[in-house]
């Protein structure tokens, strides 16, 4: 995480602002005091501003509205008009009426959020420590959307393991996906680790080793596998492979001396929601100490991330800066076109 964290402090302010959903919640308030103190970012707190003062003063922080961070009031924006007549323009046709669109502008932070990041006054968006992903990228679908050429969200979970860092896909979001949703996943994770600096080594997993099952589930890996070689000629990937041949590169040459990854894999993708979120938490508690890094949300077209109920103030304060490079990281590119 260093070099992401040394990148966020270099970005200017109005570069680096990045908007809590849960601005009430404790963790996002101690984050955000890490925040400041490390000047990672400039936050934006939905909440009530009575609640978050008194969070403030409850928990002995130093940080002071105005000055360190601001506020947005669901209860009181000057904003209110204009934000549920956009959200509903965006979302008429999706069976919201005009009472409705008022109702959930005023009880969403996520979608008070989104709309944000939606028309320019966030740079990016953390949210997800109250209820669950599915509710969460709802809002988000309905105002920011994906990016131009993307079908599919998806969830890319990093630990950092003693000797190793990886990353596990799709770990919250779709529950049973195709191989083409597979192979369009395993893209867009790879590209967000080129972005953290790291090269892609990439294992589809399964309970089948290299053609010893034909199951489903098996074929699935096997035809993803046969995708990103046509579409990605270059990424380094193989599979379907067991957990271990993954890992261990002696393991996997003892069944396959010809496989085409070298090395231990970064990049474990599932075969389901399943199995990628039964690994991610299995590794975090027994191995990782709890250092998680994500959800990382993959195919939206801004930076908004959605965490987890289990979210720690290290994991928060490290999805702002990863939100914070992320989004200047965007400007630069739609700068170049």
């Amino acid at each position: 995480m260093q070099p992401i964290f040394a990148a966020a402090r270099t970005l200017p302010a109005e570069r680096s602002r990045i908007v809590y959903a849960e601005g009430e919640d404790e963790r996002v308030l101690r984050a955000v005091q890490i925040a400041v103190d490390e000047k990672l970012a400039t936050p934006i707190l939905v909440g009530r501003p009575a609640v978050i003062e008194g969070g403030i003063k409850r928990h002995g922080l130093r940080i002071r509205v105005g000055e360190h961070f601001s506020i947005v009031n669901p209860e009181h924006d000057a904003r209110f008009r204009e934000y549920w007549q956009d959200y509903r323009k965006l979302t008429e046709r999706s069976g919201v009426t005009a009472q409705y669109a008022k109702l959930e502008m005023r009880r969403r932070t996520t979608l008070i959020a989104a709309m944000l990041l939606k028309k320019g006054e966030a740079d990016g968006l953390i949210c997800g420590m109250i209820s669950t992903t599915a509710r969460h990228l709802h809002y988000i679908d309905q105002v920011i959307g994906r990016r131009a050429g993307v079908t599919v969200y998806g969830a890319m979970s990093g630990l950092i393991l003693p000797g190793r860092q990886v990353f596990i896909v799709d770990t919250h979001v779709n529950l049973d996906p195709s191989a083409e949703q597979l192979a369009e996943i395993t893209r867009l994770a790879a590209d967000q680790l080129c972005a953290f600096g790291l090269t892609p080594k990439v294992a589809l997993l399964s309970h089948s080793n290299f053609g010893s099952s034909d199951a489903p589930s098996a074929l699935k890996m096997r035809e993803t596998l046969a995708l990103l070689q046509q579409s990605v000629p270059g990424l380094e990937v193989d599979g379907e492979m067991h957990g271990d041949s993954a890992l261990d590169e002696t393991a996997r040459l003892r069944v396959l001396p010809g496989s085409t990854l070298h090395g231990s894999a970064n990049l474990l993708i599932c075969p389901n929601l399943d199995s990628a979120n039964i690994a991610y938490n299995l590794l975090k508690s027994a191995a990782g100490h709890n250092v998680a890094i994500g959800p990382i949300l993959l195919g939206c077209a801004a930076p908004a991330h959605i965490l987890t109920p289990a979210a720690t103030v290290r994991r928060i304060v490290n999805m702002t800066a990863v939100t914070v490079v992320e989004a200047s990281r965007q400007v630069d590119a739609a700068r170049k076109c």
